[in-house]
């Protein structure tokens, strides 16, 4: 029995052993080395980080490029449709100051076919094309001289239009001036209602308002002078509405602060709203030259003698037998307003942009 007892002990020794041998060659031993893994290259990230800023920037580059070539082909679009449109509309101009050196006799070659006339005195057919010269054969001034020396009913005329127009700017513009300070001054319905009716009486075409006013002008007993010209166009609605918009933006403040320090209606008028409105004026002033420049019913109706016809109407009546003389009275009838139009092209862009609400 007790020999069983030790040969059981020392199976139960050995098993020990054998179980320890086992769990060293599983767990390795705590003073070995720790293995070493593959740890990456730190070097070569900012190698990687360039290459990518490099390509970002590229691609920047690229987009860049990519936007101006873009805009470069808009513009190059915009320039050739504005040099096409351009050209279109100076062809005229360009036509008649050239044409305007000609000789009678070649005026007549090249556009006699436009105005000839038949037996009974109606326009005839062009059944052939017109050749369009831009230079003369032969350059002479003939055409001026005999306008401004030896025929002097076409500078009459040219005196006319500057004796209608003149006096309708400048007298429009005063009671244009008054009427609108007075809207935009004050408010009250009835005021508003007065404004209404300025702004469809400026809707309605001048051909609606033509019978009215030489009824007006007829019981006035002023039919075949100038006042039946001067009248309706100095008291025009057209003024009055431009003005009174233009007014209407100043602060009510700077009234305000100018009634405070003392200054009466006719100073704060003079003062303040007349120098702020300088552009307004010069812009509206403009507008009106030229619309009144170019007037040819307004003769036809209400004047009844020739010789105070203006050259707007002249030109509107060209026949066969002044045909040579045309081309130089259109010249001359083009520089005023020209003029005027380039001396106040600056004035007349300020007013329309502080119309239409872009200046602050």
């Amino acid at each position: 029995m007790g020999l069983f007892k030790k040969k059981k002990n020392e199976g139960s020794i050995e098993t020990a052993h054998k179980e320890a041998e086992t769990a060293k060659k599983e767990v390795p031993a705590l003073n070995a080395e720790p293995v070493k893994t593959a740890e990456p290259d730190k070097s070569a990230e900012p190698a990687k980080k360039v290459k990518q800023a490099q390509k970002a920037k590229y691609r920047e580059y690229d987009a860049i490029s990519d936007r101006r070539r873009a805009e470069g082909r808009q513009t190059v679009r915009r320039t050739i449709a504005a040099v096409f449109f351009a050209f279109l509309f100076l062809t005229p101009t360009v036509l008649t100051f050239t044409n305007s050196f000609m000789t009678a006799s070649e005026i007549s070659a090249n556009y006699g076919s436009i105005f000839a006339q038949n037996t009974s005195g109606g326009k005839v057919f062009v059944s052939e094309v017109v050749n369009l010269k831009f230079i003369p054969d032969m350059v002479t001034f003939s055409q001026y001289a005999t306008v401004l020396f030896k025929s002097p009913e076409y500078l009459m005329k040219f005196w006319n239009s500057v004796i209608y127009v003149v006096p309708i700017v400048v007298f429009q513009l005063f009671v244009a001036s008054l009427a609108s300070f007075g809207f935009a001054r004050y408010r009250g319905k009835v005021k508003q209602l007065i404004f209404f009716l300025y702004i469809v009486l400026m809707l309605m075409p001048y051909q609606v308002t033509l019978v009215p006013n030489y009824m007006v002008t007829s019981e006035l007993g002023i039919v075949g002078t100038r006042w039946a010209i001067w009248l309706p166009g100095i008291f025009s609605p057209f003024a009055v509405y431009m003005l009174t918009k233009y007014m209407r933006r100043i602060p009510y403040s700077l009234y305000e602060a100018a009634a405070i320090d003392g200054a009466g209606e006719w100073q704060i008028f003079t003062q303040i709203c007349m120098p702020i409105c300088r552009g307004g004026l010069a812009s509206i002033a403009i507008l009106i030259f030229i619309d009144y420049w170019n007037m040819v019913e307004q003769p036809l109706i209400l004047l009844d003698n020739e010789e105070m016809y203006p050259l707007s109407v002249f030109l509107s009546r060209i026949n066969a037998g002044e045909i040579s003389l045309a081309f130089a009275v259109a010249v001359i009838y083009m520089v005023l307003p020209m003029l005027f139009f380039l001396y106040g092209e600056e004035y007349l862009v300020e007013g329309i942009l502080y119309q239409g609400g872009i200046k602050e």
